[in-house]
């Protein structure tokens, strides 16, 4: 049967792959390293502890997930032999529904873990937290920047992640000035690391009466959230903090007392915005974690042209320097100006199905890592 022929040559594709992806995970070592664990956490007093039992709880679970997922492609790979081989003997053509359907999911879960084991740097694992800010378009922009807030919730929502607001500024008429939240799961920061930089729409306005086409631009900076003291000096003399009223949902304490922070690192201009915390020393801290992790991230880079890298990219929110465009007016379109990467789907893409780009840019920095 050609078909089963078809399919039992392309699943052969993925035998030396998937076995490379295994090694490249080092299993063996990650085995044993949940047996230690799982024993550590028997031990009397673990729980006396529960930050440090909290990172290793996580450690365990991510751990695991990566070793059960290897091995479940694996199952399902000889699962896909077997069902083809019955279909040859057989001589049944109805399996080949069955099988195509098994080999596709099979090829989407390859893919993912496979992609997954490009996030090596040493902060991808961490959580991320991403400041959107609208940039030249005034009220579309700012409608713009709220679009863009929806879509990376959504985008998470769809990864199991969770968000969690960290400061918030309304438009003045409509949509957002500017939103920083925090993405929390495994590896949120390597995914969310290609997203940084400017985003530029072009749609018919519904903010424009004579109904034209209309370009608006919103920056997006992405860091992550690095939990551990970072060895950071800071002068407190070149730092400005200010303290305001919060402003947007948050609960009942939002607009009642001036707890929310503002910090302002005056040699690099780098601000950082907390609003989420119940009291003003909480958004302090969660400030100057932030702060600090920016400055550590800026230390790291030995040349310092590669500021824009850490800060967004770009350093204009404007024409000529956008990372991404969406289009929606005369055509639909969306198009990575890196790595070329487009879809003309663009209400699935703003709905938050942004893996295709978050996967090409990914396998784009990796290509230009090894030139």
């Amino acid at each position: 049967m050609v078909e089963l022929d078809q399919m039992k040559s392309e699943l052969q594709t993925y035998k030396s792959p998937l076995a490379e992806v295994r090694d490249s995970l080092d299993l063996a070592n990650k085995s044993k390293k949940i047996e230690e664990l799982e024993r550590e956490m028997e031990a009397p007093g673990f729980w006396d502890d529960p930050e440090r039992s909290n990172k290793k709880m996580k450690e365990l679970k991510n751990l695991k997930d990566t070793v059960e997922t290897i091995q479940g492609l694996e199952s399902q790979y000889e699962d896909i032999e077997t069902l083809i081989e019955m279909g040859y003997e057989e001589e049944d053509a109805t399996l080949a529904a069955d099988i195509r359907a098994e080999l596709n999911e099979f090829i989407e879960a390859f893919e993912e873990i496979r992609i997954s084991t490009l996030l090596s740097e040493e902060y991808d694992s961490y959580n991320a937290i991403l400041k959107l800010n609208a940039g030249a378009g005034g009220t579309e922009s700012c409608d713009w920047c709220s679009m863009l807030y929806r879509m990376y919730t959504r985008w998470a929502e769809r990864k199991g992640f969770s968000v969690e607001v960290l400061d918030y500024l309304d438009g003045d008429e409509a949509g957002i000035k500017s939103v920083t939240f925090q993405v929390n799961g495994t590896n949120a920061y390597g995914y969310l690391k290609s997203e940084k930089g400017v985003h530029r729409l072009v749609r018919i306005s519904p903010f424009n009466a004579q109904g034209k086409r209309q370009t608006s631009f919103v920056s997006l900076d992405v860091m992550p959230d690095i939990e551990e003291d970072v060895d950071v000096e800071i002068n407190e003399d070149d730092l400005r903090i200010d303290t305001y009223r919060s402003s947007g949902a948050g609960g009942q304490h939002i607009n009642k007392t001036s707890s929310a922070i503002r910090i302002t690192h005056i040699p690099t201009g780098i601000v950082v915005q907390c609003q989420n915390e119940r009291s003003q020393f909480q958004n302090k801290d969660k400030a100057m974690q932030m702060l600090k992790a920016r400055l550590y991230l800026l230390q790291k880079e030995a040349n310092a042209e590669k500021l824009s890298d850490i800060r967004g990219e770009v350093k204009e929110i404007g024409w000529g320097n956008q990372i991404r465009s969406y289009v929606m007016q005369p055509y639909t379109m969306v198009k990575d100006h890196r790595t070329n990467a487009e879809t003309g789907n663009t209400d699935a893409v703003l709905d938050g199905a942004l893996d295709s780009f978050i996967n090409a840019y990914l396998k784009w920095i990796n290509v230009k890592s090894n030139e």
